[in-house]
């Protein structure tokens, strides 16, 4: 079985998914790369000031009063929604770089040392968006290409992953990296603290106020105000 070409259908749930070839370097593309390189190394508080003034062109749309460490790698910029106020620390990286995807960060959100957000290249239409006032901590990853949905006030704590997609391997005489993704998303709602190093998996969905504890594997939904541990994770009470 041969690889997929750039034009193929990823099968995706019953959606067809089109991977699409990588874009040309075009002026705005060559914009984000020059200012990025030229002016993200530049320490705080004087390169904080100079990013918010100089990366208003490249962004979709960038809000008031915005906090954006040395060392930020931002891709895909036209893509890329800062709401007031977003905090981005050293080392965090968005890829939007995606037709149709969206990342949204909504007033006051707080991206920790390390993060990742990604959209997947080659897959169409990822729209990744945290709530208001919602932090993610240090190294933690956000990955689509299935949507994902933070509601707002979330504390995301350190080594968190969220994988909105999984490996298709039903053909046993096919390599799996040759068999292509399937992806439902994920949703987290409003209110909820996830502990260190909690895994995420594709289709999941965790309602408002819930608290899961530290190294639990959520595979399955959680309904609101739940307290989940283990792996995978399981309901032990609820808050009220």
């Amino acid at each position: 079985m041969v690889a997929p070409t750039s034009k193929e259908k990823i099968q995706s749930e019953g959606n067809p998914v089109v991977r699409l070839p990588e874009q040309p370097l075009d002026r705005r593309s060559f914009q984000e790369f020059f200012l990025t390189l030229a002016f993200g190394w530049i320490p705080r508080p004087v390169g904080s000031r100079v990013r918010n003034f100089l990366y208003q062109p490249i962004l979709r749309e960038i809000g008031r009063r915005l906090y954006i460490s040395r060392n930020v790698e931002l891709i895909g910029t036209q893509n890329i929604f800062l709401g007031d106020r977003v905090s981005l620390a050293r080392q965090v990286q968005i890829d939007a770089n995606t037709t149709n995807a969206l990342v949204k960060l909504n007033a006051g959100v707080s991206l920790d040392r390390g993060v990742d957000i990604r959209t997947v290249m080659g897959f169409e239409g990822c729209r990744i968006e945290l709530g208001a006032y919602t932090y993610i901590g240090p190294y933690s990853c956000l990955a689509g290409p299935g949507n994902i949905s933070i509601g707002k006030d979330c504390l995301i704590a350190s080594h968190c992953d969220l994988y909105a997609n999984t490996h298709a391997f039903r053909d046993p005489d096919c390599l799996i990296r040759k068999q292509g993704l399937t992806f439902k998303g994920i949703t987290i709602g409003d209110n909820c603290w996830l502990g260190a190093g909690v895994k995420v998996l594709d289709g999941v969905t965790i309602g408002d106020g819930c608290v899961v504890g530290a190294g639990a594997v959520v595979t399955k939904d959680l309904p609101a105000n739940s307290v989940a541990v283990g792996v995978p994770a399981k309901v032990i009470s609820q808050r009220f």
